[in-house]
This record gives structure tokens, sequence and C-alpha cells, in this order.
């Protein structure tokens, strides 16, 4: 069993000096110097987090996780908590996007239950039923789940994790989740962490109406009040307001870090679950690429907390791992302009005086 405390004593800082190594590879590349904008960014970071003067991306997994929610039953979602089973049965069937997206950019895929409200009986490579709970309780009335759930779920993700890497190494990871109703304990970690006014950032998720909005304000306001989550424990959020599929995810992230592999995060709940592996390790944040800017209201107040700076901005906010499987197409060009374009030098091209 892993021990959350000493394991994360184990994630080191970046290095540098391989980021720079590559910085110097991009300046004899033939073009002008910095004229692949953000690309040459990229692999700068990518070298500095694999220790890599020209980083490899042989294996992309997408970990997507999913749980249910009891604050449901306070009318925040648009759609009954039965479409959270339903989508990981379309998952395994590959008729999501997410499967679309995870195959086009030649990343496997990893499902796995953290805490669906249903039993459900799969039976397939890619699924992992790793059930804490069916489902959180209702943080409007007490604690999400207790804080040995908490630590389960973050333990988990990081066993998923380590699994994976010991069956072959990963390269390069993705997360995304599935979860009906899981816009709102996103939102609530968002408000204790960055102190926010909850009004400004509470959007409408599935597609709430006016109405619903309300009641999502209102259930968030008194989750916040009966719980008095910590702002500067991540556990203790996670234990108040979270999900068990936010905690999986943050395990995720810390487990990538460990092993010194680059994080692509999703959007609104997998940008929340970053929050909370970076509240448990700083360190982590150097790790975790932002893959998008997701159009749920509060996500831009996320990026500023981690300093991210988006890779995509298209408008999307569906989750499951998309932004994350749509960006890998972006890091895999910023690796490739490094290892593959000739040098001034090798090519015969002068270069500047």
């Amino acid at each position: 069993m892993i021990n959350l405390k000493e394991y994360l004593k184990e994630i080191e800082p970046i290095e540098s000096y391989y980021g720079q190594k590559a910085k110097e590879r991009e300046d004899v590349l033939t073009k002008p110097r910095g004229s692949l904008g953000r690309l040459e960014e990229l692999v700068i970071e990518i070298a500095s987090m694999k220790r890599q003067e020209i980083p490899q991306l042989k294996r992309k997994v997408i970990f997507t996780f999913a749980g249910d929610h009891g604050i449901v039953e306070e009318g925040i979602s648009a759609f009954p908590q039965e479409v959270t089973t339903q989508m990981v049965y379309n998952f395994i069937n590959n008729g999501a996007a997410i499967n679309v997206l995870a195959r086009q950019a030649g990343a496997d895929i990893v499902i796995a239950d953290l805490g669906v409200a249903s039993e459900m009986d799969i039976h397939h490579p890619n699924f992992r039923n790793r059930k804490i709970n069916t489902g959180t309780r209702n943080f409007t009335k007490g604690s999400a789940m207790t804080r040995e759930e908490a630590v389960k779920a973050i333990t988990t993700g990081i066993d998923i994790f380590n699994e994976e890497h010991a069956k072959e190494p990963i390269d390069l990871v993705g997360i995304g989740e599935m979860g009906i109703g899981n816009t709102t304990p996103a939102t609530a970690i968002l408000a204790v962490i960055g102190g926010e006014n909850i009004e400004s950032i509470v959007g409408r998720g599935t597609g709430i109406d006016d109405d619903g909005l309300i009641r999502k304000i209102t259930a968030i306001k008194k989750a916040i009040e009966v719980n008095q989550p910590r702002k500067d424990d991540g556990i203790d959020i996670l234990q108040k307001v979270g999900g068990y599929e936010i905690g999986g995810l943050a395990g995720v992230i810390l487990a990538a870090a460990r092993h010194k592999v680059p994080v692509l995060i999703d959007g609104f709940i997998s940008t929340a679950a970053a929050l909370i592996a970076q509240l448990l390790n700083p360190v982590v944040c150097h790790y975790i690429l932002a893959s998008h800017r997701s159009e749920e209201r509060g996500h831009e107040k996320m990026l500023e907390i981690l300093n991210k700076k988006p890779i995509l901005d298209l408008g999307m906010r569906l989750g499951e791992g998309t932004g994350a499987a749509l960006a890998m197409h972006i890091v895999e060009a910023a690796v490739r302009i490094l290892s593959e374009m000739a040098t001034f030098e090798s090519a015969g091209v002068s270069n500047e005086e």
C-alpha cells in the first residue's frame, strides 16, 4: 500500500539543464530563432521534465476516470445520474469523442470506475474497476467522503498509473473524466483554493437553465459553509467537497510527476484535480501542461492559479480527456521539430550573421 506522505517526498523538480540543451539545438535549426513560437517553448519544457536533450514520445496514455456525485440531489445537472454509467459503457464500446480523438492521437486509453453509483459488469482490457464507493455523499449535508476515502482516491490514481507504466513506460499522459454533476465539486474546489466569489465562477456545466444555476450556486455556498474546508489542505478539500474521480486524477498527476512524465490536463474538472495535486506537492505544477481553455466559467481562474497558458482554445467543454487528446498532436509536433529538423550546419544553409 502506498504511503502518500512518503510518496510525495519522492517527486523531484524538473531539470532545466536539459531544457537549455534543447534550446541550444532549437537555435541552430533551419529557421529564424523563436519563429515557431509556442512549439519551441513546449519542447524546452518537456525536455526539462523528461530529462532528455531530445525528448522521445513513444507511448501516450489518456486516463479517463468516472465517478458519481450525491450533490445531484440538489438539481444541479441537466442530465440524470445514470448517464455516468451509460457513458462508461460507451467508452468501452469505443463510441465516445475521447475514443475517436485518442485513436487519432495514437494514444492508449484507460477507463476506471472510482465511484460510479451503479455496479458495472465490465471485463475489458482498458477498464479498471477501482470503485471506492457508489458515488459521493451530498456535500450540502456534510463531507462528500471520509478522509480515508479521499486518500484512497488519490492513491488509487497513483496505483493505476504505476501499473500501466510498469507494463510499458509512458512518455506523455492525458487526463479526463466522466461524472454527472462534477462541475459542482470542481467549482467548490476553485472557490475554496482561489477564494473566488462563487457567482463569478459558477458555469452551466451540461447546460442547466437559470433555475438550475441558482440551485448550483446555493449548493456550493451551503457546502462550503457546512464543511469549512481548509484552503491549504488538498486532502481536506477533496474530502469535503470533491469527487472520487477528481482525487484519482490528482493521483495520476502525482505519479506522472514522480516518474518525470509530462501531464496534459484537460478542462475544468481535470484542472480541479491539478489544483488538489499542487496543494499536496507544488513541484508537480512543473510537470503539467494545460491542453486547452475550457468554455466552462471559472477555468481561466484555475489556469491563473496554476500559472498555465493553454495550448488550444477551441470553445470546448466536454471533458473525457478530449482537449488533452487534441493537444497531444501539438506536443508531438514540437518534439518532432527538435528531433527531425535539420540544423544550419547539417543542411548547408547559411545562418544569421
